[in-house]
């Protein structure tokens, strides 16, 4: 009952973010927008509700959830080994689940195959908060495999779970988005959460640039892995082989990762 509730809110408070994100982008812009709202709204909504299908079948066979049921109910994994109290087993779950994301948007850099997937979502010409919903149904699959190993591995509780699938959710759509926040208030944000002005830097079009700052969440990795980058970047945001309209256009889009493109 209770993971059920979660579940709902899972999907209620990023919808309410999202809104809430997006109005603040017209009134206190970071940047102005290249392409846009239309039709890249519209391509960005189709990629969400391919993903929701997509997302609905995975269910059949694993998902974050089930693979923390899972765990559960065979006593695998290690926190179900041990017997630290539940707050302290919640905390070591959440930083290392950052981790393990931070681990595969790394990957999705430096291998090929995986960044002709993520390429996708990078290949977007501005930076907002729909950006966050623009991911290939192909690397959803990929992600949702990795993540519910991850929580297995782990025996991460079923609540923990999905609180931290609610929290990453929550995260990419904030450091996603054309909103500009106060210096100070970025300071002192980056000093734990990616904030929109450090995500602003790894989707510049400069191939050096897109290899900083590949958190999601949390800064420390990228600061105790060297790949921080603490500058402001005034440079185009996207691919440098598709600087013109074809990113904002949805059959484009799905049809990226099968394209030859550097």
């Amino acid at each position: 009952m209770i993971e059920a509730g979660l579940g709902i809110y899972a999907i209620a408070i990023p919808a309410l973010l999202l809104v809430l994100l997006a109005g603040a982008e017209i009134i206190w812009p970071r940047r102005g927008l290249v392409l846009g709202r239309y039709p890249r709204w519209i391509t960005h909504a189709l990629f969400f509700a391919t993903n929701a299908v997509v997302g609905r079948l995975l269910s059949i066979i694993v998902v974050v959830g089930i693979a923390a049921a899972w765990a559960s109910d065979n006593n695998f994994g290690l926190l179900n080994l041990t017997e630290w109290p539940w707050l302290a087993e919640a905390a070591i779950a959440f930083v290392i689940l950052d981790f393990a994301v931070w681990l595969q948007h790394l990957a999705m850099h430096r291998y090929p195959w995986l960044w002709r997937l993520h390429a996708v979502h990078h290949s977007d010409r501005d930076l907002d908060v729909t950006t966050a919903l623009r991911f290939h149904p192909f690397e959803l699959i990929v992600s949702t495999f990795y993540k519910s190993a991850w929580v297995a591995l782990l025996g991460v509780p079923v609540l923990v779970a999905l609180a931290f699938e609610l929290w990453l959710n929550a995260n990419a759509l904030f450091n996603h988005s054309n909103i500009k926040l106060a210096p100070r208030a970025d300071h002192w944000l980056r000093r734990v959460i990616v904030t929109p002005d450090m995500h602003l830097v790894h989707h510049s079009i400069i191939p050096s640039d897109q290899h900083q700052n590949y958190g999601f969440a949390l800064t420390i990795w990228d600061r105790l892995f060297g790949t921080y980058a603490a500058y402001q970047s005034q440079q185009p945001i996207g691919l440098a082989d598709v600087q013109d309209e074809r990113p904002a256009k949805a059959k484009w889009a799905m049809a990226q990762p099968f394209r030859k493109f550097n």
